[in-house]
């Protein structure tokens, strides 16, 4: 009994909405567009934060990068002509730390050796990197073929190297670079000629990520102790009229802690004990992957507060708009609601009709909502990456729908409840005679 009379309600409601079609469409919008504007909103901050998971995955929770900066320039130009450079990390500051730092699982130096890497004439803009076999372990390199070298090869100063995925594509783009030979260094400098061993699988990572300033996959990677013999610490660079020379010992310090709960802690103890070995020079960095994720996840929730909170407006919006249809429908339909309460409806058979309505009204429009907001967040990458070719990442959460599809439906409810009950409170002998 209670059944069929919530269905012939139902029915009769949705009946009146259907009459009036263009006006349901119109009161909906409201809704329509805040439960668009939630799911999309939500979605870019989703977005960003997997973005930020998937680069600490490849960066190692564990992981603490050091770094050399340039110390900042005092501003005098007097001798910059002649000028000589020497800052960062010192092979010193990597005896320090592997004595000091307690809880490590490795320690890795790195060099970026900026030399010329080419094959034949044909130069590509590559990073030559001297460093050891951990490095593959440390920073989540997987290989798409060949082998790492290792420590034979390390021990051994073996002319051999293992290129990123792009440099593979840029050095070699018609032929398979196993067993090659690439040539790293310069007249001034001396050369080298490496033979690849292995292929990396492309990382994704990109200079900008708050970690790296460098593409990754633009890298070769070579025996630091080859490095050091061929090159040793000095960087020249000549241009008209002026000299450059910079002496830089280690490019990257990477440390792997034991656990992700001592990460910080370790990090912030070899920032101190790099400062007690520079002094007042500010010529190094520490970078904690982890923090991508902290700031991700802290940038997530308040982006994800405050837009929600503004895309609310336009639900609270949607269901004044609501209220105030159905205010004036019962100023249309007072005669109607007169003859049923003579033919014996009930209070609250004249609210239930009323809630219907608005509560279909409602989640209808919080349905189209989703639609038109699970469209928008899947084609905004698109059109991102078509107008300015960046990479603009976008999650849907689950969540933001079901939220959203439930807030409409509370909305209708809740805006609808004091219309419902206006109607329902109407002297029937007063509304038989409303003309």
């Amino acid at each position: 009994m209670v059944l069929n009379f919530f269905v012939e309600t139902f029915a009769l409601g949705l009946k009146n909405i259907h009459l009036h079609k263009l006006r349901s469409l119109l009161t909906t919008l409201g809704i329509i567009f805040g439960v668009a504007a939630v799911i999309i909103m939500v979605a870019i901050g989703e977005g960003t934060k997997q973005a930020a998971l998937e680069q600490l995955r490849q960066l190692g929770a564990r992981n603490i990068l050091l770094r050399s900066v340039p110390p900042p320039e005092t501003g005098d130009t007097a001798g910059r002509s002649q000028r000589v450079l020497e800052y960062g990390l010192t092979r010193l500051d990597l005896r320090r730390l592997k004595e000091q730092l307690p809880g490590l699982a490795a320690v890795v130096p790195m060099r970026d050796t900026q030399q010329r890497v080419a094959i034949g004439d044909r130069r590509a803009p590559v990073n030559a990197i001297g460093t050891e076999p951990q490095i593959f372990n440390v920073v989540n390199l997987p290989l798409e073929r060949g082998r790492y070298f290792n420590e034979v090869d390390f021990l051994t100063q073996a002319h051999v190297c293992v290129l990123g995925n792009l440099a593979a594509q840029q050095l070699f783009p018609y032929q398979d670079p196993i067993g090659e030979r690439v040539e790293v260094g310069g007249s001034e400098s001396g050369k080298l000629f490496l033979e690849v061993v292995g292929v990396l699988e492309r990382t994704g990572l990109r200079p900008g990520s708050g970690i790296i300033n460098r593409e990754i996959d633009q890298d070769i990677y070579f025996p630091l102790s080859l490095a050091q013999r061929a090159f040793g610490d000095n960087i020249i660079r000549r241009t008209a009229g002026s000299q450059e020379r910079k002496t830089i010992q280690l490019t990257e310090i990477w440390l792997q802690a034991q656990s992700v709960d001592n990460v910080e802690q370790i990090a912030a103890i070899a920032e101190n004990i790099l400062r007690k070995g520079h002094g007042e020079t500010l010529d190094f960095e520490v970078k904690v992957p982890i923090e991508i994720l902290r700031n991700a996840e802290r940038l997530n929730r308040m982006f994800n507060f405050i837009m929600v909170g503004i895309a609310s407006f336009s639900l609270v919006v949607g269901g004044i708009g609501i209220m105030n249809i159905m205010l004036a429908s019962i100023t249309e339909r007072t005669r109607e609601i007169g003859i049923r309460r003579a033919l014996g409806a009930k209070q609250k058979h004249i609210t239930l009709q009323f809630l219907v309505e608005t509560t279909v009204i409602s989640l209808a429009g919080g349905i189209i909502g989703i639609v038109l907001g699970s469209l928008g967040a899947t084609v905004l990458p698109i059109i991102v990456h078509y107008l300015s070719s960046q990479h603009y990442p976008t999650h849907i959460a689950t969540w933001s729908v079901v939220g959203s599809f439930v807030i409409s439906g509370l909305i209708g409810i809740g805006f609808g409840l004091y219309p419902a009950v206006t109607a329902a409170r109407m002297n029937p002998i007063e509304a038989l005679r409303h003309e």
